[in-house]
């Protein structure tokens, strides 16, 4: 985090991403705090901030902040108290002389959380201990989060990277029977959506519409691309006599592929001397 950005966390009320304390005698209640944030039950899909040396009213405090204390704060991490493992940063900061330890926590694709056994939430300011209600509620969002890679949203893109020339002549006509497509009367943002290539008609798209209708597949996804090799000889430290890298949505890499396939198949043939044969007449 900047320092400016962590001077205003300093300043506003504790809130259910931000908790102060004022020293780390209380360990305790600050792993119960890492797990809540970690858990993000209100789902803002963003980091809680633990700020250690920093008392209620935002004074800081005259904590000496070592690096032994901050090494000792980040194996809070892996010390097995808190599973799954919460992903955080733990870093140091200074404010006119003064120190403060300040551990960001992300949010778990994995929840719920636990500490020592209890699933830990953050209601507003305070932290508690989840009820069933609130621990199915979790578990519901760990689900959502284990989709297939293909149906995952690509949350910063928009409807416009998918292409409806290509899902309409492409795709459509060979997934879905022809009277059915002629008797539907839905958008077609809404037949994207219902093929899963969009979350909903409005976006975002997912990664699976994006490798089969998208309008530049690799720049959303790096690895969206095939390369071919012809190598001179039989292992692959011989010398590559051709190669080309095959791009494009997934039907095109395939004809392209299917085309340098063929090209490149080589039959050895042996054709029988026949010279002695030859009879002049």
């Amino acid at each position: 985090m900047e320092k400016d950005e962590i001077k205003i966390l300093i300043k506003e009320l504790e809130s259910d991403r931000v908790e102060r304390k004022e020293s780390l005698s209380d360990k305790d209640r600050i792993c119960q705090a890492i797990c809540a944030f970690a858990n993000d039950l209100p789902g803002h899909q963003k980091p809680g901030y633990i700020l250690i040396g920093v008392k209620d009213d935002g004074v800081i405090s005259n904590l000496a902040v070592t690096d032994e204390m901050l090494r000792e704060i980040a194996d809070i991490r892996s010390d097995g108290n808190i599973l799954p493992f919460p992903v955080m940063n733990v870093q140091r900061h200074t404010f006119e002389e003064k120190d403060v330890a300040v551990v960001e926590v992300f949010p778990s694709q994995a929840p719920p959380v636990q500490y020592k056994g209890c699933v830990w939430i953050r209601v507003g300011p305070s932290r508690r201990i989840a009820r069933p209600e609130e621990e199915r509620r979790l578990y519901e969002k760990h689900i959502s989060g284990i989709l297939p890679f293909d149906t995952r949203p690509i949350t910063i893109a928009t409807v416009d990277e998918i292409s409806t020339d290509l899902f309409k002549d492409e795709y459509l006509p060979y997934a879905i029977a022809p009277e059915v497509i002629k008797d539907n009367q839905r958008t077609v943002f809404e037949q994207m959506a219902g093929v899963r290539f969009l979350i909903k008609p409005d976006g975002p798209p997912t990664f699976g519409g994006i490798l089969i209708a998208g309008k530049d597949p690799r720049y959303w996804i790096p690895g969206a691309y095939v390369q071919f090799l012809r190598i001179e000889g039989e292992e692959l430290t011989d010398p590559i006599k051709d190669q080309k890298e095959i791009t494009g949505v997934l039907s095109q890499q395939l004809r392209t592929l299917n085309e340098l396939i063929r090209l490149n198949i080589s039959i050895a043939l042996e054709i029988p001397d026949t010279s002695t044969d030859i009879k002049i007449p």
